[in-house]
Protein backbone atom coordinates (compact mmCIF):
# COMPACT_ATOMS: atom_id res chain seq x y z
CA UNK A 1 0.00 0.00 0.00
CA UNK A 2 1.61 3.07 -1.04
CA UNK A 3 1.54 6.25 0.94
CA UNK A 4 -1.68 7.86 -0.50
CA UNK A 5 -3.88 5.38 -0.11
CA UNK A 6 -2.43 4.68 3.60
CA UNK A 7 -3.11 8.59 4.07
CA UNK A 8 -6.87 7.84 2.33
CA UNK A 9 -7.52 5.01 4.80
CA UNK A 10 -6.29 7.09 8.12
CA UNK A 11 -9.10 9.52 7.14
CA UNK A 12 -11.38 7.40 6.21
CA UNK A 13 -10.78 5.82 9.78
CA UNK A 14 -10.15 9.48 11.59
CA UNK A 15 -13.84 10.39 10.10
CA UNK A 16 -15.30 7.38 11.34
CA UNK A 17 -13.82 7.98 14.97
CA UNK A 18 -15.14 11.70 15.26
CA UNK A 19 -18.72 11.24 13.64
CA UNK A 20 -18.71 8.30 16.65
CA UNK A 21 -17.72 10.83 19.02
CA UNK A 22 -19.70 13.39 17.80
CA UNK A 23 -22.67 11.40 18.36
CA UNK A 24 -21.76 10.44 21.62
CA UNK A 25 -21.21 14.37 22.58
CA UNK A 26 -24.47 14.97 21.12
CA UNK A 27 -26.69 12.49 22.99
CA UNK A 28 -24.75 13.17 26.09
CA UNK A 29 -25.51 16.36 26.06
CA UNK A 30 -29.35 15.69 26.64
CA UNK A 31 -29.36 15.20 30.36
CA UNK A 32 -27.67 17.54 31.43
CA UNK A 33 -29.72 20.32 29.27
CA UNK A 34 -32.92 18.79 30.56
CA UNK A 35 -32.02 18.30 34.25
CA UNK A 36 -30.92 21.77 33.99
CA UNK A 37 -34.82 22.99 32.61
CA UNK A 38 -32.38 24.31 29.48
CA UNK A 39 -35.29 23.54 27.12
CA UNK A 40 -34.41 25.48 24.03
CA UNK A 41 -31.43 24.00 23.30
CA UNK A 42 -32.42 20.65 23.94
CA UNK A 43 -35.35 21.33 21.43
CA UNK A 44 -32.32 22.07 18.79
CA UNK A 45 -30.47 18.49 19.62
CA UNK A 46 -33.25 17.51 16.84
CA UNK A 47 -33.15 18.51 13.37
CA UNK A 48 -36.44 20.65 12.56
CA UNK A 49 -39.81 18.79 12.14
CA UNK A 50 -37.99 15.41 13.70
CA UNK A 51 -39.45 13.49 16.50
CA UNK A 52 -39.25 12.40 20.18
CA UNK A 53 -41.38 9.20 20.40
CA UNK A 54 -42.04 7.75 23.91
CA UNK A 55 -44.34 5.50 25.82
CA UNK A 56 -46.53 7.21 28.58
CA UNK A 57 -47.56 6.24 31.95
CA UNK A 58 -50.44 5.13 31.05
CA UNK A 59 -49.25 2.72 27.96
CA UNK A 60 -50.10 4.80 25.16
CA UNK A 61 -47.33 6.79 23.00
CA UNK A 62 -46.35 10.07 22.48
CA UNK A 63 -44.72 12.29 18.92
CA UNK A 64 -43.33 15.66 19.86
CA UNK A 65 -41.74 17.45 16.92
CA UNK A 66 -38.50 19.62 17.31
CA UNK A 67 -37.83 21.87 18.03
CA UNK A 68 -40.97 23.43 19.80
CA UNK A 69 -43.02 20.64 21.31
CA UNK A 70 -39.55 18.90 22.65
CA UNK A 71 -38.63 22.32 24.20
CA UNK A 72 -42.22 22.49 26.12
CA UNK A 73 -42.03 19.17 27.27
CA UNK A 74 -39.31 20.27 29.45
CA UNK A 75 -41.92 22.84 31.32
CA UNK A 76 -44.88 20.09 31.50
CA UNK A 77 -45.35 19.69 35.20
CA UNK A 78 -44.31 16.29 35.37
CA UNK A 79 -40.85 17.37 34.08
CA UNK A 80 -40.45 20.23 36.21
CA UNK A 81 -41.06 18.35 39.26
CA UNK A 82 -38.53 15.77 38.65
CA UNK A 83 -35.66 19.14 38.10
CA UNK A 84 -36.93 20.56 41.24
CA UNK A 85 -36.64 17.00 43.24
CA UNK A 86 -33.32 16.46 41.73
CA UNK A 87 -32.62 14.02 39.05
CA UNK A 88 -30.11 12.71 36.56
CA UNK A 89 -31.37 11.91 32.74
CA UNK A 90 -28.71 9.44 31.91
CA UNK A 91 -27.96 7.71 28.43
CA UNK A 92 -25.98 4.77 28.64
CA UNK A 93 -22.92 4.56 25.38
CA UNK A 94 -24.91 3.05 22.30
CA UNK A 95 -24.21 1.02 19.61
CA UNK A 96 -23.35 3.54 17.02
CA UNK A 97 -23.12 2.48 13.20
CA UNK A 98 -22.38 5.66 10.66
CA UNK A 99 -23.98 5.17 6.63
CA UNK A 100 -22.25 8.53 5.11
CA UNK A 101 -24.30 11.43 6.53
CA UNK A 102 -26.86 9.06 8.24
CA UNK A 103 -26.43 7.03 11.84
CA UNK A 104 -28.35 4.90 14.10
CA UNK A 105 -27.56 3.94 17.58
CA UNK A 106 -29.35 1.63 19.62
CA UNK A 107 -29.11 1.80 23.14
CA UNK A 108 -30.66 2.51 27.20
CA UNK A 109 -31.63 5.56 28.84
CA UNK A 110 -31.74 5.98 32.82
CA UNK A 111 -33.58 8.44 35.11
CA UNK A 112 -32.13 8.64 38.33
CA UNK A 113 -34.57 10.74 40.89
CA UNK A 114 -33.54 11.97 44.38
CA UNK A 115 -35.95 11.16 47.69
CA UNK A 116 -34.91 12.88 50.57
CA UNK A 117 -31.20 11.70 51.22
CA UNK A 118 -31.39 8.56 48.58
CA UNK A 119 -31.11 8.39 44.88
CA UNK A 120 -33.20 5.67 43.11
CA UNK A 121 -33.42 4.25 39.88
CA UNK A 122 -36.59 5.52 38.63
CA UNK A 123 -37.04 5.05 35.01
CA UNK A 124 -35.15 2.61 32.30
CA UNK A 125 -35.49 2.56 28.60
CA UNK A 126 -34.23 1.47 25.22
CA UNK A 127 -33.77 3.82 22.66
CA UNK A 128 -33.22 3.82 18.89
CA UNK A 129 -32.13 6.77 17.70
CA UNK A 130 -32.17 7.90 13.81
CA UNK A 131 -29.38 10.98 13.06
CA UNK A 132 -27.94 13.15 10.40
CA UNK A 133 -24.70 15.43 10.01
CA UNK A 134 -26.27 18.68 9.18
CA UNK A 135 -24.64 22.47 8.80
CA UNK A 136 -24.51 22.42 12.56
CA UNK A 137 -23.17 18.81 12.74
CA UNK A 138 -24.71 15.82 13.92
CA UNK A 139 -28.57 16.35 15.32
CA UNK A 140 -31.40 13.43 16.30
CA UNK A 141 -33.87 12.76 13.61
CA UNK A 142 -35.98 10.50 15.76
CA UNK A 143 -35.96 8.89 19.15
CA UNK A 144 -37.85 6.31 19.62
CA UNK A 145 -37.68 5.65 23.55
CA UNK A 146 -39.59 2.62 24.93
CA UNK A 147 -39.54 1.80 29.07
CA UNK A 148 -37.93 -1.90 29.81
CA UNK A 149 -41.11 -3.04 30.56
CA UNK A 150 -41.02 -6.30 29.64
CA UNK A 151 -42.94 -5.34 26.42
CA UNK A 152 -42.73 -7.03 22.88
CA UNK A 153 -41.63 -3.39 21.39
CA UNK A 154 -39.16 -3.08 24.00
CA UNK A 155 -37.68 -5.86 22.74
CA UNK A 156 -38.46 -5.32 19.74
CA UNK A 157 -36.34 -2.38 20.12
CA UNK A 158 -33.36 -3.74 21.58
CA UNK A 159 -32.65 -5.86 19.05
CA UNK A 160 -32.85 -3.85 16.52
CA UNK A 161 -29.13 -3.47 17.72
CA UNK A 162 -28.46 -6.75 15.30
CA UNK A 163 -29.39 -4.73 12.24
CA UNK A 164 -27.36 -1.45 12.73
Amino acid sequence: MDVEARLAALETRLRAAEDHLAILNLLNTYGPLVDSATAEPAGKLWVDGGGYNFGMPDGGTNRLSAPDEIAGMYGWPGHVDLVNTGCAHLTATPKITVDGDEAQAVGYSFVVLREGERWFLWRAAVNHWTLARTGDGWRIVERFNRTLDGSPESHETMRKVLAI
